[in-house]
């Protein structure tokens, strides 16, 4: 199967589960067939752990088998090496072996993670950026495909650490589900599909599907006027009044292979500026500090990615 079609036996298959909410997968589908880590933040109850745990049954490994899937329920008393493992000694061999923790795995998700310390969040950072870990003198590599899917609660709630700046960095996008419409709720009243049609869910495509869709989407067309466009945007985020710290060089290219894969999700050999106005905010936003905490990071992002938009002519 090609790229494209890849990507919608993916939401196709996420959607059975997930009503209502097909600009929602489009955009998350972008992320992983870009290679990104996803953040997902939203009010309890909404489906952000049914959407990965539907991800993890969609796709297959070598021979069939199911890829590896960990979860890891973030809590205060959480210690980094019960996310990347540890060495233990092993009193027969008189050595140390190598105990992997749930972070070597294709699919990860990070469950609750503003629940614990900015300490034990930043046990992903090096498996997150070079998808590997380091323990001691030995480095472990998780197995490929890999990504990350966590889940955070809106930072008012009760009980929550703010994820520091690096961290956030590490994510490619930041999206929310937002409540249903009135149908689609109906619709879940039903048949309760996180119960009942999760368990159901076959495999659509195999892992190998996945790594030629990714490729297929870091070999998308992209103008040059485009690229100009993503990095002027992201230049712009670190003079913008609004805002205390701008977006990275990371953000820049995050954004760029973010674009390219929604162009494919959407079945175009070309990005559009229209794959740009859609992934702008849920790109950057998180990215940067707002110097008035009142006001709202979206707003600012959409308004200078519409600016720097105007005018741009891209392929009919």
């Amino acid at each position: 199967m090609n790229g494209n079609e890849a990507a919608q036996a993916l939401i196709d298959g996420v959607s059975r589960v997930i009503r209502g909410k097909r600009e929602f997968l489009e955009l998350l589908t972008a992320g992983i067939l870009a290679g990104g880590h996803v953040l997902l933040e939203d009010n309890p109850g909404l489906g952000k752990t049914t959407v990965a745990k539907a991800i993890a049954r969609l796709i297959t490994g070598d021979e069939g088998r199911p890829l590896l899937f960990k979860r890891i329920q973030f809590t205060p008393d959480l210690l980094p090496y019960d996310i990347t493992g540890v060495d233990v000694f092993d009193p027969d061999s008189r050595s140390f072996r190598f105990v992997p923790g749930p972070v070597l795995a294709n699919i990860v998700l990070a469950d609750e993670i503003n629940r614990t310390t900015p300490k034990v969040q930043s046990a992903l950072l090096e498996v997150m950026a070079e998808r590997q870990v380091t323990i001691g003198a030995s480095t472990h590599k998780p197995p490929e495909p890999f990504f990350v899917i966590a889940t955070q609660n809106p930072i008012e709630s009760e009980g929550t650490f703010p994820l520091p700046a690096a961290q956030l960095d590490r994510f490619m996008l930041r999206l929310s589900l937002g409540y249903p419409d009135r149908e689609s709720e109906l619709s879940i009243l039903e048949d309760n599909p996180s119960e009942n049609v999760l368990n159901e869910l076959e495999p659509v495509l195999s892992a190998a599907d996945l790594l030629a869709a990714h490729k297929a989407a870091e070999a998308m067309f992209c103008h040059p006027s485009l690229k100009e466009a993503v990095a002027d945007i992201v230049r712009d985020t670190r003079i913008h009044r609004g805002f205390t710290l701008g977006a990275s060089p990371r953000a820049a290219l995050h954004l760029l292979e973010a674009v390219k894969a929604l162009a494919l999700v959407k079945g175009r050999d070309f990005v559009s500026d229209e794959d740009l106005s859609a992934l702008a905010v849920p790109v950057l936003a998180h990215r940067v500090k707002l110097r008035d905490p009142r006001a709202q990071a979206e707003k600012f992002i959409r308004e200078i990615c519409l600016a720097r938009l105007e005018g741009i002519k891209t392929p009919a």
